[in-house]
């Protein structure tokens, strides 16, 4: 059994494509080397995890992308976790993301367009939802905005807020949660361009901007955001593909869709991954986090990269690309940004990676 102090991976996927499920993996500091450990498929199409704070250790938590969607805690004491706790009803279909926040741990349900709460209790196993927020709206298109889709939800720096990205709705809504009864309640609501697809968002480290990344569009908005008021504010877009790549191609199977954005800790650079054009994307920010600018486009080491991870020392980038079945990892130039692939392991229809 290897201890908690160990470096450790554990890698989601879709159970219904031919996943495992949730794939444990030791992890080698100085290579960023994965080496699989086992895994467990105790929930159905485990597509994002996230680890959360236990008394002498940690947890996993782990949605069920499913139709009724599920939410579930695991004990990481041994090499491969185990259920801690039941599995959860989250109340609401396909739940594609998840966050821990005021005491609870929220879900982003992708076809119920809603947010769900529910109560983390002392050992970290999760009690019933406490509460599930609808979202309301739609976009121009017609074959993926035809309702609310909320992809994405996460707390904010301040840890004040809750911010849930929906791509259906083209827009990010910023709620209240009650720490002590699981109430959320909606304080604000604000629009991106319409038919941009907002799929996820990340937070620049002085937490005074937030960028998201479009599926339905290869771009990138940048955000003001005020912790204080709980307002977020548009300052612009930036592509994140080179511009002769950006058109739409005429087969829909090589459209790109991005997926994941990820931010240095030194707030210097970001990267995206893109789905269809199998790529990772460099982009440099300036001194202020206001301007970015797209420096290099690299190789994603297989296909359709669903997440982009980078490991807490900031040298290594780690890519679940679902389409080849492997998780590829890259080492980061300090320099450039520029990421280098350094070697993959075989995971199959893998969609996200932790890192303990």
């Amino acid at each position: 059994m290897m201890g908690n102090s160990a470096g450790r991976a554990f890698i989601g996927s879709f159970t219904s494509a031919g996943g495992r499920g949730i794939t444990a993996a030791a992890v080698d500091r100085d290579t960023g080397a994965l080496t699989v450990l086992g895994s467990t498929d105790a929930v159905p199409d485990p597509s994002f995890l996230a680890i959360g704070p236990r008394a002498g250790g940690t947890v996993l938590y782990a949605v069920g992308e499913s139709a009724p969607g599920v939410a579930a805690a695991f004990s990481l004491d041994e090499d491969v976790p185990a259920l801690l706790g039941p599995v959860r009803a989250v109340e609401g279909d396909a739940p594609t993301h998840l966050a821990l926040a005021a005491n609870h741990l929220v879900t982003a349900n992708y076809t119920s367009g809603s947010v769900t709460a529910l109560p983390v209790d002392a050992d970290g196993s999760l009690g019933p939802a406490a509460s599930v927020l609808l979202h309301e709206g739609s976009g121009p298109d017609t074959g993926r905005q035809e309702a609310p889709h909320a992809h994405q939800v996460l707390a904010d720096p301040s840890g004040d807020w809750v911010v849930s990205v929906d791509l259906g709705t083209d827009s990010v809504r910023v709620c209240a949660l009650d720490p002590a009864t699981g109430a959320l309640r909606l304080h604000g609501e604000t629009a991106l361009r319409s038919g941009t697809g907002p799929r996820h968002l990340a937070f620049h480290p002085s937490g005074a901007l937030a960028y998201v990344l479009g599926e339905l569009e290869p771009t990138l908005t940048v955000c003001r955001w005020d912790a204080a008021k709980g307002r977020l504010d548009v300052l612009g877009e930036k592509p994140v593909l080179p511009e002769h790549e950006e058109a739409e191609p005429p087969d829909d199977a090589v459209r790109t869709y991005p997926s994941e954005v990820v931010v240095a800790r030194d707030g210097r650079f970001l990267w995206t991954a893109n789905r269809g054009h199998d790529s990772i994307s460099v982009l440099t920010l300036d001194e202020s986090g206001e301007k970015a600018a797209l420096v290099a486009t690299v190789g994603c080491g297989g296909r359709w990269p669903r997440d982009l991870t980078l490991d807490p020392s900031g040298q290594w980038l780690y890519a679940a690309n679902e389409r080849s079945g492997n998780v590829s990892w890259f080492a980061v130039d300090a320099e450039t940004g520029i990421p280098r692939h350094a070697g993959s392991v075989e995971v199959p229809a893998a969609s996200c990676v932790v890192l303990v």
